[in-house]
């Protein structure tokens, strides 16, 4: 798929560093391109309609509405076109709304890349079968919809991961072990910036370095916060 053009991406999700993240690490490690970033329902229609993208990362509590809505819009109807469904929400009555509407796949918050990652594995590899596929059997079938979880990366890429910085990282949470961290107050005492801060601290969970809770205020978005993971 090298040198075909790159799938276009929407993201919907109303937390604009989240949304960042995700755009970072797609474009990074994915034949994959992001065209647009929506934070509301309805600017998830108008970039939707404007680019027909071939995947749609969609949050669920948007500003407008719920995010499970515009899967069964007839706009996504309209066209060849995933979703991966994201959301904060674990109850069975939405998960099970999302996937009879027809949704890829279906991740929790917080999301880590691990995870995120061998969705959109998967969701490439659907993509590549279908190209191949010339003619409609079972086993064709068997291939394109039940592919083998086995194909997917069972460990985290390195590529945008520099040792120095890394290190600087490790060194600081080995020093710190028992206390929680924010990522502004990572980058600070690291010192440096806040995007490169996420794509390290994220690939530092994917390892098991460092683990990650959601601290959940009154008003606003829950915060991520990072500690040195225990001992096992």
């Amino acid at each position: 798929m090298t040198n075909s053009r790159a799938l276009d991406v929407v993201i919907v999700e109303d937390e604009p560093h989240l949304a960042e993240l995700h755009r970072e690490y797609i474009e990074q490690h994915f034949h994959l391109r992001v065209v647009g970033i929506a934070t509301t329902l309805e600017e998830a229609r108008t970039l939707i309609g404007l680019h027909r993208p071939r995947l749609v990362l969609l949050d669920n509590y948007l500003p407008d509405g719920q995010g499970v809505e515009l899967i069964d819009s007839p706009l996504l109807k309209s066209f060849e076109c995933s979703v991966i469904f994201i959301t904060a929400a674990s109850d069975m009555q939405t998960c099970s709304h999302a996937m009879r509407s027809g949704a890829f796949d279906y991740l929790i918050k917080p999301v880590f890349f691990q995870r995120l990652r061998a969705s959109l594995e998967r969701f490439m590899l659907l993509v590549n079968a279908m190209r191949q596929v010339k003619v409609v059997d079972q086993h064709a079938l068997d291939r394109l919809f039940n592919l083998p979880t086995g194909e997917v990366s069972p460990t985290p890429s390195t590529k945008g991961i520099e040792s120095n910085t890394l290190e600087r990282i490790k060194r600081f949470f080995t020093d710190n072990p028992e206390n929680n961290w924010s990522v502004e107050e990572v980058v600070e005492n690291v010192g440096i910036s806040k995007t490169t801060g996420r794509r390290y601290l994220e690939y530092c969970v994917e390892v098991g370095f460092i683990s990650v809770e959601m601290l959940y205020g009154n008003i606003g978005h829950p915060r991520r916060l990072y500690r040195k993971a225990a001992a096992e």
